[in-house]
């Protein structure tokens, strides 16, 4: 049991430590998401037009291969 619960204390140990770094980069995440959304909505034209050109390339690599 002894080993057991020295696992169990190293995997708190690492959760405590990595659980601030994962929220930072959610929020972060969040943050880079609601820009996009905003981006998109004062210019749906433009990515309108840039979607379509990105879907072309891809179309055309993905026929090459």
């Amino acid at each position: 049991m002894e080993m057991t619960d020295q696992i169990e204390a190293t995997a708190r140990e690492i959760g405590d430590r990595v659980r601030p770094q994962i929220e930072d980069a959610k929020r972060r995440l969040t943050s880079l998401n609601d820009k996009a959304i905003d981006y998109i909505k004062e210019n749906p034209g433009t990515c309108l037009v840039g979607a379509v050109a990105l879907g072309f390339l891809i179309g055309k690599i993905a026929r090459r291969v």
